[in-house]
């Protein structure tokens, strides 16, 4: 599913979000230089924060038209997955990973970031956490159990906070766990959007369990959810929480 999100590159670089720029500017303060390297880059979203705010950034992706878009905003990016990546003799001062780290191996991702970061440097993994209003999550199930009764994403769930609490734990426990990084800390932004009804239904195809639905099915679960956020009256307030785990390469 990793290679999944290039189908609409475009539609993904413009519906998606961008990262809180208190999280971009704290790695940047607690970073011993500017080079950065983005794994996962995707389209680039956060790899510009990161140029704008000063820094170098090299990104890796698995997927080659990801990696293409993110090279026509003038980012230099390399086409492979973390673990198979080949980083011959460069370092950086910052690894970063927006809304990718659970695609790393958990068990050799951290100590090959370790690997390529500088004395002082920091591994700092992300992402977004969000939960949509009752009505508009009850039209989604409802639909994808139609279209997708046997997809994981179409039965109810847990909260999305719960499933990323356990989910950042996780990268906790591994990272604490890997041979020349430090205790992770854990850091938290809350902040929050208005979407249309426009937004949301330009958002959901870029989610995991969308990108990969036939066009009839995605036409049919965006109907009945259009559907549910015209009784809101168009629009409504997702409050967002970033999660970030972040270590730091001790000195050897």
């Amino acid at each position: 599913m990793a290679e999944s999100f290039g189908t609409d590159a475009e539609r993904y670089d413009r519906a998606r979000p961008e990262y809180p720029r208190e999280l971009v500017d704290r790695i940047v303060a607690a970073s011993p230089g500017p080079d950065v390297l983005d794994v996962g880059c995707g389209t680039g979203i956060e790899a510009r924060q990161f140029r704008a705010a000063g820094c170098r950034v090299l990104g890796i992706d698995p997927d080659a038209r990801m990696a293409a878009f993110a090279r026509r905003g003038g980012l230099d990016v390399e086409v492979a997955k973390f673990e198979d990546w080949q980083p011959g003799d460069r370092t950086f001062d910052a690894v970063v990973a927006g809304q990718a780290w659970h695609w790393v191996n958990p068990v050799t991702g951290p100590p090959k970031a370790a690997q390529v970061l500088r004395p002082g440097g920091l591994l700092a993994v992300f992402a977004h956490v969000f939960q949509p209003p009752a009505e508009v999550a009850a039209a989604f199930a409802a639909a994808c159990r139609r279209v997708l009764p046997d997809a994981p994403f179409a039965a109810e769930s847990r909260p999305a906070a719960e499933i990323y609490d356990v989910m950042f734990t996780g990268f906790a426990d591994a990272i604490a766990k890997a041979d020349g990084l430090g205790v992770p800390d854990r850091w938290r932004f809350e902040w929050e959007r208005t979407y249309t009804r426009e937004e949301w239904l330009d958002f959901l195809p870029t989610t995991g369990g969308l990108t990969r639905l036939p066009p009839d099915a995605l036409a049919e679960v965006l109907s009945e959810v259009g559907t549910a956020i015209d009784a809101l009256g168009g629009s409504f307030v997702l409050p967002y929480a970033t999660l970030a785990v972040v270590a730091t390469r001790l000195d050897k």
